[in-house]
C-alpha cells in the first residue's frame, strides 16, 4: 500500500484551520506534556509524605470537586472577562499550585492546594472550547476538537514516559517541571492567541451593553442542551469507571499490578496512533449517529470486561471503549458548540465540563464500592446498561436538535438573556424570533416578510443584519442574527463573518416559541 494517500489524508486532516487554533493546540500540547501532578499525586502522598491510601484517595477526590466548581466559573469568566485572560489566569494559578505542592507538607495545606488546583485546571477548559467555537467554522469544529484532544493525549503520553524516567529526580522536581510547562502555556496564550470573544451589541446610545447575565440554571433551561448534559453525565461516568474499576478487577483475577499498567497504556497508544484516522472516517457522519455509536462502544467495551480474565483480553476491551472515547469527545464538544448561543459559549462549555467532573467524581466512589461489595461483574454489567440508556437517549431525544440544519441557535433561548433594543435586528411581519436571546426590537435592520430570524445563536451584533449593510434577504429567507449568514430564496450575503464563524441557515427552525 502506497504511503502517499496516507500523507494526503493527514494533510487534509490538519489543513484549513486558522492560525489561532494552532497556537491553542500548541499550548494544549505544552500544558499536557508537563502534566505530572495528577499522574504521580497518590504516589507522592503515600511514598514521599507518608500519608495513608485513604487520605490520598480523598485528596484526588478533592481535585475532582474543584473541577465541578471550576467548570462553570471558567465558563462565566470566559464569556464576561474574555477567553484569553481566563486561560492565562487559570494556567498561572495552576502553575502556582504545582509549585506549592513541591513545598507544603501539612495535610490540610496539601488538600487546600489540590482543591484550588482542580478549580484552576478545569476553569481553563470552557475557555478553550469556546475559543475553538469562536475561531473555527462549524463544518470544521468536530475536526478541530479532535485535533485538540489528540494534542492533549499526545502530551499526556510524553508526560507519562518522561515522568517515569524523571522519578530518579524526585516527585517535587516533577511538580516544578509542571509549573514551568503550565507557565509556558500561559505565555503562549498571552503572546500569540488573539481574544476571540464576540463583542456585545451596541445600544441606541452608542455604548456597548454589558451583555446578558446567565447562571448555570439559566443555561440548563435550554431543553436540548440540558438533555445533552444529562446523557453526557451518564457516558462520562461510564468512561471514568475503568480508571479505578479495572485495576481492582484485574487484581481480583489474580493478575500482577504491572499488568494493569500495560493494559491501560493501550488507551493512550490507540488515541495517539489512530485519533486522526477515526476523525477522518467520521467527519461526514451525523453527530447523533456518532454519539449513539460511541455510547454503544462504551457499552460493549465495559460490558465485555465482566467476561474476560487475561491481560490480552482486558486490553481488547480497552481498545473497544477507547474507540468510543475517540468518537465521543470531539462529537460531544462540537454538539455543545452547536447548541450554544454565541454570547454564552463559555457558559455552555462550562456546564458540559461540569458533567465531566461530576462523572469523574462519582465513578471512583461507585466503582470501589461495587467491586468490594457485589463484585466486579455487577460493576461492568451496570456500566453497559448505563451506556445503553445513553445510546437510547441520544436516538430518541436529540435527533431533531442535532440534525444538520439546526446549527448553533440555542433553540430553547435561555430565559433572562433579555432583548436588547436598538441593536440592529428587527423582525418583520411573520417573523418568529426567539425572545430573550439578544433579538433586538429596535431599528437598524429589517428582515423581509416571512423570514425567520433566529437570534438565540447570537446576542452579538458585531455583524449587523441589515438590508443597508451588505445583506439582502428576500422573502422566505432564514436569517441568523449576528452570525452574518442568510440563506434562502434570493439571499445575497455580503456581511463580513465574525472570527471563523459562518452559522448556517435553518439554525433552529422558524416558529420557535419564546422562553
Amino acid at each position: 500500500m502506497s504511503i502517499v494517500p496516507l500523507i494526503r489524508s493527514a494533510r487534509r486532516t490538519v489543513s484549513g484551520l486558522p492560525e489561532g487554533f494552532w497556537w491553542l493546540w500548541l499550548s494544549t500540547l505544552v500544558n499536557r506534556t508537563g502534566a505530572f501532578v495528577l499522574t504521580f499525586l497518590s504516589l507522592f502522598l503515600t511514598q514521599e509524605l507518608g500519608f495513608s491510601g485513604w487520605y490520598a484517595g480523598l485528596v484526588v477526590a478533592l481535585h475532582g470537586l474543584g473541577g465541578i466548581a471550576g467548570s462553570p466559573l471558567g465558563g462565566m469568566l470566559s464569556d464576561r472577562w474574555g477567553r484569553r485572560p481566563t486561560m492565562v489566569a487559570g494556567h498561572l494559578t495552576g502553575a502556582g499550585c504545582a509549585v506549592a505542592l513541591a513545598v507544603v507538607t501539612s495535610p490540610w495545606a496539601v488538600a487546600a492546594v489540590v482543591l484550588l488546583m482542580g478549580v484552576a485546571m478545569q476553569s481553563v477548559r470552557p475557555a478553550i472550547g469556546a475559543t475553538i467555537a469562536d475561531q473555527v467554522p462549524e463544518h470544521d469544529r468536530r475536526r478541530a476538537y479532535a485535533l485538540n484532544y489528540w494534542a492533549l493525549n499526545l502530551g499526556f503520553a510524553i508526560a507519562a514516559t518522561g515522568g517515569g524516567a524523571a522519578l530518579f529526580l524526585g516527585y517535587r522536581t516533577l511538580f516544578l517541571a509542571e509549573a514551568v510547562a503550565t507557565a509556558l502555556c500561559a505565555l503562549i496564550v498571552f503572546v500569540r492567541l488573539p481574544e476571540t470573544r464576540p463583542e456585545t451589541p451596541v445600544g441606541a446610545d452608542g455604548k456597548r451593553s454589558a451583555g446578558p447575565r446567565l447562571t448555570t440554571l439559566d443555561v440548563l433551561r435550554d431543553g436540548p442542551f440540558r438533555t445533552l448534559v444529562l446523557l453526557s453525565l451518564l457516558v462520562c461516568t461510564v468512561f471514568s469507571t475503568p480508571w479505578v474499576g479495572l485495576p481492582l478487577t484485574m487484581t481480583a483475577e489474580g493478575l500482577e499490578p504491572d499488568a494493569y499498567g500495560m493494559v491501560i497504556a493501550v488507551n493512550g497508544v490507540v488515541i495517539v496512533g489512530f485519533q486522526l484516522l477515526v476523525n477522518k472516517i467520521t467527519e461526514r457522519r451525523s453527530p447523533v449517529a456518532l454519539l449513539i455509536v460511541s455510547a454503544l462502544l462504551f457499552a460493549v467495551g465495559t460490558g465485555a470486561t465482566a467476561l474476560v480474565g487475561t491481560p490480552l483480553m482486558f486490553a481488547v476491551t480497552v481498545v473497544v471503549w477507547t474507540v468510543g472515547e475517540m468518537v465521543y469527545v470531539p462529537t460531544n464538544a462540537a454538539a455543545t458548540a452547536r447548541l450554544a448561543p454565541v454570547h454564552a459559549r463559555g457558559r455552555y462549555q462550562g456546564v458540559m465540563g461540569m458533567a465531566w467532573s461530576v462523572g469523574g467524581f462519582v465513578a471512583p466512589i461507585t466503582a470501589g464500592w461495587v467491586v468490594t461489595g457485589p463484585g466486579p461483574g455487577f460493576l461492568w454489567l451496570g456500566c453497559a446498561a448505563v451506556a445503553l440508556v445513553a445510546a437510547a437517549g441520544y436516538a430518541l431525544l436529540l435527533r431533531r436538535a442535532l440534525s444538520g440544519g439546526e446549527a448553533g441557535a440555542g433553540a430553547d433561548a435561555v430565559a433572562g438573556t433579555g432583548a436588547v433594543p436598538g441593536t440592529g435586528a428587527v423582525t418583520g411581519t411573520g417573523t418568529s424570533a426567539v425572545s430573550g436571546a439578544g433579538a433586538a426590537t429596535g431599528t437598524g435592520a429589517s428582515v423581509a416578510t416571512g423570514a425567520s430570524a433566529v437570534s438565540g445563536a447570537v446576542a452579538v451584533s458585531e455583524v449587523d443584519v441589515t438590508t443597508g449593510a451588505g445583506m439582502k434577504a428576500s422573502a422566505g429567507a432564514v436569517v441568523v442574527a449576528g452570525a452574518g449568514v442568510a440563506t434562502g430564496a434570493g439571499v445575497k450575503a455580503e456581511v463580513a463573518e465574525s472570527p471563523g464563524e459562518a452559522e448556517t441557515a435553518g439554525s433552529r427552525e422558524a416558529g420557535l416559541s419564546a422562553v
